[in-house]
């Protein structure tokens, strides 16, 4: 049964017809925002590094593995930011891998006394690999096709971000091209055989920090993705802080799956994170299913530089 699911999880690359590639999901998204929205850059006004890793449907043999690291930082005197995102997903114990790495570069405006607009640009592409000699069919033979290896296709995007000390949104297209990749096996060059086609993700993000009292502030916060072929993808979160160092909530991603988060800010400049998932659908119910987990680390380095407006007051926008 394993192996059956995983062979239909892939098998959507195998059929002559066009399949909608969405980006990477992340349920700690708010510790990732630079992942996709390019106008993030330099936001938190000092050099930031992060790192996340997310294990996709543990106890599936061969499911989705996702690693991200991102660094960005403001430009000293200036209003310009700058940032670099690395993103590998690996489905199927290396049949298919994707690694995109981006640059991006940012300019901020002010609004107000309070607030900022920033405007980012994306340069970057991605690296595909599939290796179709690790998949069997359902009578075990080995499926014969060409495989794609370090397929690398350029890519740009744009993104907008206002923010204040409390509230902040965005809207973002980190990838504005769309590549298809096929292979037509020797037939008509005019009638290609599509594996795969990459669509373009637009995101729009949001949130805001209430204080509740002395000791607690609550957070909620809002993504949502929007990709030609692929139902709409709705996360909502509600987080609360306690002392400005402990956080935890819960999420919901619409019609998918409820998640557990938690947080802790162990000095001025390290933050550990990590989320557990439990899928809605049928495929949460599965026994060999034991959820969907992510660990988050983020290493601040340098002190805040002054042109930068405060950051939400919650460990991060």
């Amino acid at each position: 049964m394993k192996k059956a699911i995983l062979g239909i999880l892939l098998g959507v690359t195998l059929v002559p017809a066009v399949w909608s590639q969405q980006d990477a999901q992340y349920t700690q998204y708010m510790f990732n925002t630079l992942s996709v929205n390019p106008a993030y850059a330099g936001s938190r006004g000092q050099l930031s590094f992060a790192g996340l890793y997310r294990s996709q449907w543990a106890g599936l043999e061969g499911a989705p593995e996702t690693l991200t690291f991102n660094i960005h930082s403001p430009i000293r005197n200036s209003r310009l930011g700058y940032g670099i995102s690395l993103v590998n997903d690996n489905i199927g114990s290396g049949v298919v891998q994707e690694t995109y790495l981006d640059l991006a570069l940012s300019y901020t405006i002010d609004v107000s006394e309070t607030a900022k607009m920033s405007f980012g640009v994306k340069l970057g592409g991605n690296l595909l690999n599939l290796d179709f000699t690790k998949l069997r069919n359902f009578d075990n033979e080995v499926v014969v096709q060409d495989n794609i290896d370090n397929s690398f296709s350029p890519n740009f995007g744009v993104g907008f971000y206002y923010h204040t000390d409390r509230f902040y949104a965005g809207v973002s297209a980190p990838n504005l091209l769309e590549t298809e990749y096929f292979d037509n096996n020797g037939e008509d060059a005019n009638s290609p055989n599509f594996l795969a086609a990459e669509r373009v993700n637009f995101y729009f993000i949001t949130g805001y920090v209430f204080d509740l009292n002395s000791e607690f502030k609550f957070k909620p916060a809002l993504l949502t993705k929007v990709v030609g072929g692929a139902p709409l993808q709705l996360d909502l979160s509600a987080n609360f802080l306690y002392n400005d160092r402990f956080s935890f909530g819960a999420a919901y991603r619409w019609d998918a799956s409820v998640s557990a988060l938690a947080g802790f800010q162990l000095n001025e400049q390290i933050m550990l994170g990590v989320a557990y998932d439990r899928e809605t659908t049928e495929l949460g119910a599965q026994q060999f299913n034991d959820g969907s987990f992510e660990v988050f680390l983020r290493v601040e380095l340098l002190k805040r530089f002054q042109r930068t407006v405060p950051h939400v007051s919650f460990n991060e926008h």
